[in-house]
């Protein structure tokens, strides 16, 4: 027996993974204006968030094949979906879909089996950083400047910040080679490589080179010849000894089950709360809009307000109506201004203008 997701206009926004560290964000943040089931592995792990906003709780630990059903008028995967089971359900449903925490081979994947299985409603793969946030930002500055040549993303990542299992499972890839567009042609490059020094807000920050969505989908939705994201710590050390790693050979050698427990250790080390901050460049014809994005709350929150405006644009909330069928985050823009949308959810947006010459500084 197989999962059964059922369209309800009625019902509820199923939340998958709702109880996370992300998960439980974009629960508070929709629980104002959305009926909310929330789901995961074990209803204890969520019984106060249920009670504190109303939502219903149910199971779907998505390891398990006992099957799920629910009459649900969207979806939202806040987790890990390794074998697509909340990507079909949702499509054989024909309920609008939103789905936050891919990698980019599993993006490629889910763009593929979605398109096979001819959707009848939006389906938002929005698991670009920050859950979408920094490919509605390029595509806001993008639209400004009448186009993009380049983007470029640099990521400041505060070591004091809350971080889920999910968050650094996405990020512990650094010994796999991807692909990426640089003037034009596609490369195969090496994570933690092209590092550089980057001012994001008013911190200098060492950053190196990540695999992420927005640089597989913004060349073929803006026509950006070049896309690059980069991350670093906000520790300088952290980042240095990172580096130094990988020099080491370390992502490659020990690559294998044995040694998760190490690279992880590297990679993962969640604090209280920090920062979120990432700045997004776009060139077009030699000018280049800049904008910093800075949210006070971490980078949870974050990756959740970049999922509720998701969610909020596959329902047709904000005015405009959704287009059914696959979609990223920069194909469906905010139909009002993007630092504004983001603004009401206490995310600041600093943009500015120079002259580009070359690298960014």
């Amino acid at each position: 027996m197989s999962d059964e997701l059922e369209f309800d206009a009625n019902g509820p926004v199923l939340l998958v993974g709702g109880y996370g560290t992300v998960g439980a964000e974009l629960a508070r943040l929709a629980a104002p204006s959305l009926p909310l089931l929330l789901t995961g592995r074990s209803v204890e792990r969520g019984r106060d968030l249920a009670a504190a906003t109303g939502a219903a709780l149910r199971v779907w630990d998505l390891s398990d094949p006992a099957p799920f059903r629910a009459r649900v008028r969207a979806v939202v995967s806040a987790v890990n979906d390794p074998d697509d089971r909340v990507l079909r359900a949702a499509i054989v449903g024909g309920a609008p879909l939103v789905d936050i925490t891919r990698w980019t081979a599993r993006l490629q994947r889910a763009a593929t089996v979605a398109a096979m299985l001819n959707p009848v409603a939006p389906v938002l793969l929005s698991s670009a950083w920050m859950g979408g946030v920094t490919s509605l930002v390029a595509a806001h500055l993008a639209e400004e400047l009448g186009g993009a040549d380049t983007v470029e993303v640099a990521i400041r990542w505060d070591l004091r910040d809350r971080a889920g299992a999910d968050s650094v499972e996405f990020m512990d890839r650094l010994g796999l080679d991807y692909e990426v567009v640089q003037d034009g042609q596609r490369h195969t490059i090496m994570p933690l490589t092209d590092s550089r020094r980057v001012r994001i807000g008013d911190t200098l920050t060492r950053v190196a080179r990540i695999d992420t969505p927005e640089q597989f989908t913004l060349p073929l939705t803006l026509g950006a010849v070049t896309a690059a994201t980069r991350i670093g710590f906000s520790s300088a050390a952290s980042t240095s000894a990172l580096l130094a790693v990988k020099r080491l050979g370390f992502f490659r050698w020990g690559r294998g089950d044995c040694f998760t427990g190490a690279r992880r250790a590297l990679l993962y080390a969640p604090g209280a709360g920090g920062t979120a901050q990432v700045r997004v460049d776009v060139t077009r014809d030699g000018l280049t809009r800049r904008a910093v994005v800075t949210d006070p709350a971490g980078q949870a929150h974050l990756t959740a307000v970049g999922a509720f405006l998701g969610v909020r644009r596959v329902l047709g909330l904000d005015g405009a109506p959704a287009a059914n069928g696959v979609r990223f985050p920069e194909q469906t823009p905010v139909p009002s201004h993007v630092p504004d949308a983001l603004a009401a959810y206490g995310v600041e947006t600093r943009i500015d203008t120079v002259i580009a010459t070359g690298r960014a500084a």
